[in-house]
């Protein structure tokens, strides 16, 4: 059956959009990294979210923590570890909005700053919807968001114009990279409340969503 579509194509952020996957796994996994690492140094759960939104992980790896290239593999070593053994839930709506956009004769991309591998996984586990392609950590650096590269690759691979698209991210990467191609950007405001995110987000895009519930009425209703 299928019905009135927004956007024929639904583009995901994985982490903190449709899964609450940093308070669960991505922060533990990293305070365990430091302790082994470098001893004493800690960072918060919204100061955490803070440097993911800028400069970014890495940036903040190499710039803040000064970091070597032996120390960066080792924080990977151990992050896939962690991930490998843990499997965030999916936020409460993410499941309903992704089953309405595909029975409506939509598609479900990802672009994530996670590993392909990992995600599949995580919607498997989640009984959620397999989505027709997966960009994430294992490109190459230069090629993760901000950049477009897996925007474009996802146009020429659908067919589908910036217009047939929703971007839908909790970080300023997607939102950097969404605007880079003029695809629309929806904010994912549900997985946490820090104040400089949520000003930035709601004052640079129109669409600002504090709970699923709103995504879904935007989209289908």
């Amino acid at each position: 059956m299928s019905g009135v579509l927004k956007y024929k194509c639904l583009v995901l952020d994985h982490d903190d959009t449709v899964m609450d996957s940093t308070r669960l796994i991505h922060h533990p996994a990293f305070l365990e990294y430091l302790r082994e690492v470098r001893p004493g140094c800690t960072i918060s759960l919204e100061e955490y979210f803070r440097v993911n939104f800028h400069p970014g992980f890495l940036e903040y790896c190499e710039g803040t923590l000064g970091l070597t290239p032996a120390e960066l593999d080792r924080e990977m070593e151990v992050w896939t570890g962690y991930v490998a053994t843990h499997v965030p839930r999916v936020f409460p709506g993410m499941k309903r909005i992704m089953e309405e956009q595909v029975r409506r004769g939509g598609s479900l991309a990802v672009i994530s700053h996670s590993l392909r591998q990992n995600i599949l996984r995580d919607f498997r586990e989640n009984g959620l919807p397999e989505p027709s392609i997966v960009f994430g950590w294992e490109l190459p650096r230069d090629k993760r968001k901000p950049s477009p590269y897996a925007l474009d690759r996802l146009m020429a691979a659908m067919d589908l114009g910036p217009e047939e698209m929703l971007v839908v991210d909790d970080l300023k990467p997607g939102y950097d990279m969404a605007r880079q191609r003029h695809v629309p950007f929806a904010a994912a405001g549900w997985a946490y409340d820090v104040p400089e995110i949520r000003t930035f987000l709601q004052q640079n895009t129109p669409l600002y969503f504090g709970a699923t519930e709103e995504l879904y009425r935007y989209l289908f209703e």
